[in-house]
């Protein structure tokens, strides 16, 4: 399975050419702070080295994905939800 990355806007593409602003828009960014997971491959490394001075980018792990995607919704396994009700006890 390929691998993810994150890419994240942190500067305007305001006062750049239209194809800067239209790699951007393709990489599934819509402003600053904007964060989109993609693909890793040579197209989308190409579509980021193309604007590499507006994003940045972070290579994401699936293990990493996961634990914090059940993180944040708040529905931990259940061997921890046990611990945790230990602990307060």
């Amino acid at each position: 399975m390929p691998g993810k990355l994150r890419v994240t806007q942190t500067k305007s593409t305001i006062s750049h050419i239209a194809r800067n602003r239209a790699t951007v828009r393709a990489l599934g960014l819509h402003g600053i702070g904007s964060t989109s997971i993609v693909t890793d491959n040579p197209a989308t490394r190409g579509m980021v080295r193309q604007v590499r001075f507006l994003v940045t980018v972070e290579e994401v792990t699936e293990s990493g994905a996961a634990a914090r995607r059940s993180k944040d919704r708040g529905d931990a396994p259940a061997s921890q939800q046990s611990e945790d009700s230990q602990e307060k006890a």
